[in-house]
């Protein structure tokens, strides 16, 4: 387990610090690409990457987890670009009026989805997370890791020969230096030395500067600006959809992505924390011109893989990315975007669970259909709907394997005649209904009738009600009925069979889930 020490650096600062530069590097390619998918300039994604890097570096939940732009996020704002785009066009906005009315919409939803964030982490919703079944978690990052790999091939347009070796060697220096040292990050040796290799000897591939023209950049720091539509009431009924879907997403993959590094590191973040952190986050880069954004899984395995399991790593990055921005851009330019491939290709096979296929065949079949369907839902749609999707799936085949209430039956003989007692097991819910009125055989039972729920629990108002109706057929029958063991708040909601219930000793304390 890691001390609290460690939580802040780590087990050895120098591990922390080249980690943080390794990723630093990383989020460059992936923070512009992002910023065209939002259809917004590069350094909207790149001072995200920095600004939500940092401040959830210093309160977020999980020490050494990298947050920054990511493509979940980047997807919902491309409608609100367009939306927003449109609505400029009538205004009569072009240029970089058009180009800044544009970030004003994007920032504005950051700042909302982070307040919708921390509201979510002020009330302490983020132990939801746990309702995530292991085998969604797993096809999450089954799922992930492959989108993760597919990513990259846009990056390999008109690619060289050259740049596939590139790309080889740097997977080979990935997967062999850490087994003979792990004294440097084998991600900062492949971008150090191939990039001098590259350079020198004038190789034919794709560079970082190709991607975006930085040098505009350099000098250039956040600036504090309010956007211009927020008091705009038009503005706000169509910024807040994007912006739920924003907060809800960035909170999702953020608190999975905290599951995951929880695995890894045999520690355990906090999933609220992370949420106010968040929010705290994307509010700070709405005021400062940045998209909104949230845990990039990718980049924070590559910073644990490489050492930097404390607070001190993902600072690194933060500052680092936005040093590189405004000092660097030049050395930046020239690192051929083949090595950030590769070190990306060797994140996709770190975290790509494969003892998954080991285990499919013997977890029960729902589990395995459950792992299956996230992973080709985060593959092909998204990565909230792929976990909303496996926790649907996963509740809806726990419902049907539970959705069964068995009885034990015996009779007694009383002075009044013969008397049969039902003895029931299981919940009584919505789910269970049907089985629990199908055990009873009210035309051969005797006059009196004895349901004892000592072993059962009624969860909710059908629950209730399905026990009034039972009650309701025995009494057309012209038959008596009790009931034992029910709780309190279950018998005052009874209508038909609140009058037959005994008052037990033993009778339970549970309460009925009544809205639902």
């Amino acid at each position: 387990m890691i001390n609290y020490k460690d939580t802040i650096v780590g087990k050895s600062a120098k591990n922390e610090v080249l980690s943080g530069l390794v990723v630093a590097v990383a989020l460059v390619p992936e923070a512009i690409a992002f910023s065209f998918i939002a259809q917004v300039s590069p350094i909207v994604g790149l001072y995200a990457a920095f600004i939500l890097g940092l401040v959830t570096a210093l309160f977020g939940g999980k020490p050494g987890m990298i947050s920054g732009a990511t493509g979940a996020v980047a997807i919902v704002l491309v409608g609100l670009s367009i939306a927003s785009k449109n609505i400029l066009i009538a205004q009569g906005l072009s240029g970089d009026e058009l180009s800044s009315g544009i970030i004003s919409y994007i920032t504005y939803t950051a700042i909302l989805a982070g307040i919708i964030q921390i509201s979510i982490g002020a009330l302490k919703l983020g132990k939801f997370i746990r309702l995530v079944p292991q085998p969604a978690l797993h096809g999450f990052v089954n799922g992930l890791a492959v989108v993760i790999a597919l990513s990259q091939f846009k990056f390999l347009e008109n690619a060289t020969y050259s740049m596939y070796v590139v790309i080889v060697l740097t997977m080979s220096i990935m997967f062999l230096l850490p087994k003979r040292t792990k004294a440097v990050p084998a991600g900062l040796v492949a971008i150090i030395g191939f990039t001098a290799i590259v350079y020198v000897f004038e190789f034919d591939m794709t560079l970082v500067g190709d991607m975006a023209n930085l040098s505009q950049f350099a000098g250039t720091l956040p600036v504090f600006e309010i956007p211009f539509v927020i008091f705009s009431y038009k503005a706000f009924i169509l910024v807040l959809p994007y912006a739920i879907v924003v907060a809800l997403v960035g909170i999702i993959e953020s608190l999975l992505t905290l599951s995951v590094l929880d695995e890894i590191s045999n520690t355990r973040g906090s999933g609220n924390q992370e949420c106010l952190a968040q929010g705290v986050g994307n509010i700070t880069c709405g005021l400062f011109g940045a998209m909104p954004g949230c845990a990039m899984i990718g980049q924070s395995i590559i910073n644990y893989t490489s050492g930097g399991i404390g607070r001190l790593s993902s600072i690194v990055a933060s500052v680092g990315l936005i040093l590189l921005v405004v000092t660097l851009t030049d050395i930046l330019s020239i690192i051929p975007i083949a090595i950030l491939v590769g070190i990306m290709w060797m994140v996709s096979i770190g975290t790509f669970e494969w003892s998954s296929f080991s285990r499919i065949t013997k977890m029960p079949r729902s589990d395995a259909f459950v792992l299956v369907a996230v992973t080709l839902i985060t593959i092909f749609f998204d990565l909230a709907i792929a976990v909303i999707s496996g926790v649907i799936i996963s509740a809806l085949v726990f419902a049907w394997n539970h959705a069964k209430v068995t009885s034990r039956t015996h009779r007694e003989y009383a002075k009044n005649g013969e008397i049969k007692i039902y003895e029931f097991d299981g919940p009584l819910f919505f789910g269970s209904v049907t089985s629990f009125l199908s055990e009873f055989d009210i035309k051969h039972d005797p006059k009196s009738v004895v349901l004892d729920f000592k072993n059962a629990r009624v969860m909710d108002i059908s629950g209730v009600e399905a026990i009034d109706a039972i009650t309701k057929k025995y009494l057309e029958a012209k038959k008596t009925i009790k009931i034992r063991h029910l709780s309190n708040e279950c018998k005052e909601m009874m209508q038909n069979a609140k009058q037959f219930c005994t008052f037990e000793e033993d009778d339970p304390k549970y309460k009925v889930i009544y809205d639902y």
